[in-house]
C-alpha cells in the first residue's frame, strides 16, 4: 500500500467515525443550533464534534499536515498537504430530520487534489477516490451515466445563502434550465450532489457560491468517475457546473456567458 493509499484508508475511517457522532444526535433533541452568516446558515453540536474529531486524529496521525476546515478554519502546517474537511455537508438537512447530509475529506497536495472521501452516514455510502484510480462507492467502481440528451437528464442545484438579500440567487439558471431537463432536484448538500453524479444517480449538477470544503472531495470523485466540472463563473466564490461531458457542456452556456476553466 503506497502512501496516498494509506491516507486514503486514514480519511475513509475518520469519516466513518465522524459519521457515527453525527448519527448519536440526529433526529434528536439537542442539536444546540446556531446561525452564522444569516438564519438561512446554520450550525449544531454535531458540525463542531465532528470537525474536532478529525482535525485531532489528522494532528495525532500528520502532524506537519495543514487542515482546512469549515469551522475553525486554517490550520497551517510544515509540509506539501493540506487536508480540507467540511465535517457535516447539508447541515439544514441535518437539522431538520432530513437524511441527506455528508462527511467531505479531500487532500490536496501543491494545490492538486489526490484524494477524496464522502460518506454519508444515514444513507452508508461511502464514495472515495485516488487521483488516477478511478472512483468507489462501498468499495465498488463507479462511473457517471451515459446521458447525452439534456430532455432525459435529471439535475440538481442549490442556493446560495445570501438569497434573501442578494438577487444574484441562481433563480435565473434554473429558469433556464429547467425546461431542458427532465428534472431537477434540490438535495441539500453539494459533497453528495457531486457524488450522485459520479455514480449516474443524477446526470448534471450545478451551483455557485460554494467553498473548497463543499467540493474539493467531490470534485475528485466525479472527475475519477469520467465525469467533467467547469467552473462557469469567477465573481462568486466556487461556481462549478459537473456531470456527464455531454451534459456540462450543453448546461454550461445556459449558466454564464464568462470564460470558465475546468476543474482538475
Amino acid at each position: 500500500m503506497d502512501r496516498i493509499e494509506q491516507m486514503l484508508a486514514f480519511a475513509r475511517n475518520c469519516a466513518k467515525e465522524a459519521g457515527k457522532i453525527q448519527l448519536s444526535y440526529f433526529r434528536g433533541n439537542h442539536l444546540h443550533i446556531e446561525t452564522k452568516f444569516n438564519m438561512h446558515d446554520v450550525v449544531t453540536v454535531a458540525d463542531k464534534e465532528s470537525e474536532r474529531y478529525i482535525i485531532g486524529e489528522i494532528k495525532r496521525t500528520y502532524p506537519e499536515h495543514a487542515i482546512l476546515g469549515e469551522e475553525s478554519g486554517m490550520h497551517a502546517g510544515d509540509s506539501e498537504y493540506c487536508w480540507v474537511i467540511d465535517p457535516l455537508d447539508g447541515t439544514t438537512n441535518y437539522s431538520q430530520g432530513l437524511p441527506i447530509f455528508t462527511v467531505s475529506i479531500g487532500l490536496q497536495c501543491k494545490g492538486e487534489t489526490v484524494l477524496g472521501v464522502v460518506y454519508a452516514p444515514y444513507l452508508n455510502e461511502l464514495y472515495e477516490a485516488c487521483k488516477g484510480k478511478g472512483a468507489m462507492l462501498n468499495g465498488c467502481s463507479i462511473h457517471v451515466s451515459g446521458k447525452n440528451d439534456t430532455q432525459e437528464s435529471v439535475v440538481s442545484t442549490g442556493f446560495p445563502i445570501d438569497k434573501d438579500r442578494n438577487p444574484d440567487n441562481n433563480l435565473d439558471n434554473l429558469a433556464r434550465i429547467l425546461p431542458m431537463v427532465r428534472g431537477v432536484r434540490r438535495q441539500g448538500s453539494a459533497a453528495f450532489d457531486l457524488c450522485c453524479v459520479a455514480a449516474g444517480i443524477l446526470d448534471g449538477y450545478w451551483e455557485f457560491n460554494l467553498h473548497l470544503w463543499d467540493v474539493c472531495a467531490g470534485i475528485l470523485i466525479v472527475t475519477e468517475a469520467g465525469g467533467t466540472v467547469r467552473s462557469f463563473r469567477e465573481d462568486r466564490n466556487v461556481s462549478i457546473v459537473a456531470g456527464t461531458p455531454a451534459i456540462v457542456e450543453k448546461l454550461y452556456p445556459r449558466l454564464s456567458d464568462k470564460p470558465g476553466k475546468i476543474c482538475l
